[in-house]
């Protein structure tokens, strides 16, 4: 996190602290929270150095809700969320369905006040996604069930990025976007690298670069926000509230990076003509067929996927894995530690594959993965949301060796040939001898090690009973 963070945080928290003795909810306060922010940054912004057109109306902006008391300021605060909510594009996204729960008329003056005496507007600084993860630590145990699962840790984002390396006017698209961070990233990284950028490619990066999609109402209103505040869409159409499987993509991109959610391992039933299996309820398997249909030739891909997706032995996981060696080049797998998500045990990782041109039929049917790199962050690391949060440093060797003009076996990295992968039936592999059994001064917290259990007994009872089911079926 950046050094302004800790700071902003704790002045949020204690917001947060006010709004809940008023009887509010956790998400209730995150919502009414960012509706207010997103008034004062947008006023900020209007104000030297930034100077931005308004996009609010004066008479229901940031100001008019300072010389206000009593039932006029929560008046002039539900007037204010009405208007915005009809607005249309963004800013009716923005503000879509929020209304006040701040039922007390002296918190909201308090509130507010609290927050004009701050400034919060900074072109670097990811305020959203910032304040989103500071909250998320400070209330994980309230989390771990709902905004938890679908927030993924900044540190695995830039590495991500560094990996898929984004070049100028390449779209990109996340159909599972959260608050955004994805974009957010890939955004500053296409800044370093190409510095200044003239009009026409600022037009560009800003209107035509990135798309994302998210089922979560509130979630889609934060990344909206996000997006506002950092210069990056200006249609609703760029970020969209949808259930991205329920259809093929509209277009097709040159990059996606996606961390499809965790809470719950199915989903419904598609039936979807571009997609190679259908009747698997598991929603990773369908997340990987949506995003090879997703990309155009040629287009990259990181994705954050759960254990079982690389173990699995359903018909349906037998054929994603073949096909996705068949038809892409899965080129690198980085096996992730336990301890970096907000939800307990979970044991993912992050499969990077390129999409190829499918062979013409007169041609052999000669897969384009020869071997995959995998890179092992699991075995012997130890990772906790409190006292040992994963860092970038902790991903520094991972990028370096991705980013290599020529990767080289090392103590965490190997290639693994296809065929040595096609005689093990799956991608779980792993070569580095755990010391836990020997070494018991670094064992994890035995809550973490109970959570790993119970996770790993989870996905082995849903293979059997994925199992189960096609057996019905085939008899």
């Amino acid at each position: 996190m950046y050094n302004e963070s800790p700071a902003l945080v704790q002045k949020i928290w204690d917001y947060c602290n006010l709004l809940r003795d008023g009887g509010m909810s956790y998400g209730d306060y995150i919502d009414q929270l960012t509706s207010l922010l997103f008034l004062k940054m947008r006023d900020e912004q209007t104000k030297p150095p930034y100077n931005e057109k308004r996009i609010v109306p004066k008479e229901y902006g940031w100001n008019t809700l300072l010389d206000k008391r009593g039932s006029d300021l929560q008046e002039q605060y539900e007037k204010i969320l009405g208007v915005l909510s009809k607005k249309d594009g963004l800013l009716g996204l923005i503000y879509k369905d929020t209304t006040n729960k701040i039922k007390k008329p002296a918190n909201l003056e308090r509130l507010i006040h609290g927050i004009d005496k701050e400034r919060w507007v900074s072109l670097d600084l990811d305020v959203k996604g910032e304040i989103y993860e500071g909250l998320l630590e400070k209330h994980s145990g309230e989390a771990k069930g709902a905004a938890g699962q679908y927030f993924t840790p900044r540190a695995l984002i830039w590495a991500i990025v560094k990996v898929v390396d984004p070049k100028l006017n390449e779209t990109i698209c996340d159909p599972a976007c959260g608050t955004g961070g994805f974009f957010l990233q890939a955004r500053k990284y296409i800044k370093d690298k190409y510095g200044a950028l003239d009009p026409n490619q600022r037009k560009r990066l800003k209107s035509f670069t990135f798309y994302g999609m998210d089922i979560t109402s509130d979630v889609v209103r934060l990344c909206a926000m996000n997006m506002y505040l950092h210069d990056l869409a200006t249609t609703k159409n760029q970020i969209r509230e949808a259930d991205s499987l329920q259809k093929p993509s509209d277009k097709q991109f040159d990059i996606v990076m996606t961390n499809p959610p965790f809470g719950g391992s199915k989903s419904p039933t598609y039936e979807r003509g571009d997609f190679w299996t259908t009747g698997t309820k598991d929603k990773h398997l369908n997340f990987i067929q949506h995003v090879y249909s997703s990309l155009k030739i040629n287009g990259r891909c990181g994705i954050v996927l759960p254990d079982g997706v690389l173990f699995g032995t359903t018909n349906a996981h037998n054929t994603i894995r073949q096909k996705m060696m068949q038809l892409c080049n899965v080129h690198t797998i980085l096996r992730l530690p336990t301890g970096i998500f907000y939800a307990n045990g979970v044991k993912a990782n992050v499969v990077f594959f390129v999409k190829k041109r499918p062979p013409p039929p007169r041609m052999d049917n000669k897969p384009w993965t020869n071997h995959i790199w995998f890179y092992d962050l699991r075995t012997n690391m130890n990772f906790t949301q409190k006292r040992n949060k994963m860092e970038r440093r902790h991903l520094d060797d991972f990028v370096k060796c991705c980013t290599a003009k020529r990767r080289r076996n090392s103590e965490r990295f190997r290639k693994i040939s296809r065929k040595e992968i096609e005689k093990k039936g799956h991608w779980d592999i792993t070569w580095i001898q755990s010391d836990s059994a020997t070494d018991g001064s670094d064992l994890p917290d035995p809550k973490t090690l109970m959570a790993d259990v119970a996770n790993s007994l989870s996905v082995i009872n849903k293979a059997v009973k994925d199992l189960e089911n096609e057996l019905k079926g085939v008899i």
